[in-house]
């Protein structure tokens, strides 16, 4: 009958992908950049019959396109560093069409985690951070992002890998693989579980082509929560260290 609710299908991600993509936003990113001077500006003779050009021509901008999740009712936002790191303005658009701009509070470029905040009073859509143990090899996860900036899209699979570490991504590396489609513009939206809860932050793909081929890994929830929390608490994160250095051992220093 017409108006009536829709009930999920069996085996249907609906309710999940439902709860958490209100919270899963689109970041605009700009930055200032000059246009190439031509050559041509250059030539006495050119100059002699056209004048001299003006050096202060307007900037052109630069624009940029990355994903965030909303982590509090209050407008808290991650989403990766690499989205942000050189913006000198950013814009926050919500799943239903909202837009507000949006503050830097911190970065972590070891995690590659970045926090903003939305520049409003509004209650926000916030997703719920699922337990931090909670994810085993085999689990259904949802990758939901903007990617190739088409607008919120959802994919499914399943946690290919835990712990993945080596990549050569960031200092500290400690992924959750995942054969659910990630491609550009997905950096920084949400991974969540059957349940909608958030697992992790995707953030990287591996790709020969640019487009995903079903390996792509995302910072799980416990990193992301201990980088959220610091940051907000003093906008940096700080890291405990040994002041020690390692080396191979070598005959001779086993003599000395």
């Amino acid at each position: 009958p017409a108006g009536a609710e829709r009930s999920p299908a069996a085996g249907s991600y609906a309710p999940a992908a439902q709860q958490s993509m209100p919270a899963v936003v689109h970041i605009f990113t700009s930055k200032a950049g000059r246009s190439q001077r031509h050559p041509l500006f250059d030539d006495p003779v050119f100059r002699h019959f056209f004048g001299e050009r003006p050096e202060n021509d307007p900037s052109q901008r630069e624009s940029g396109l990355g994903s965030g999740v909303i982590v509090s009712p209050d407008g808290y936002v991650l989403t990766n560093n690499h989205v942000i790191e050189t913006a000198d303005a950013i814009e926050i658009a919500l799943n239903d069409g909202r837009k507000f701009a949006a503050k830097l509070i911190g970065r972590d470029p070891e995690t590659d985690l970045a926090v903003l905040r939305i520049a409003s009073d509004a209650v926000l859509p916030a997703i719920t951070f699922s337990a931090t143990d909670s994810l085993a090899v085999g689990d259904v996860v949802l990758a939901i992002g903007n990617p190739f900036g088409v607008g919120q899209t959802v994919t499914m699979g399943i946690v290919s890998a835990l712990g993945r570490s080596q990549l050569g991504i960031n200092t500290f590396e400690n992924y959750i693989q995942t054969d659910a489609a990630i491609n550009p513009g997905n950096s920084g939206g949400a991974l969540v579980d059957s349940a909608g809860h958030l697992v992790g932050i995707n953030t990287a793909i591996y790709s020969r082509s640019g487009g995903s081929l079903g390996i792509g890994f995302a910072i799980p929830v416990s990193i992301a929560r201990s980088v959220l929390e610091q940051i907000v608490a003093t906008g940096e994160v700080v890291r405990g260290w040994v002041g020690v250095e390692i080396q191979d051992l070598t005959p001779e220093l086993a003599e000395s």
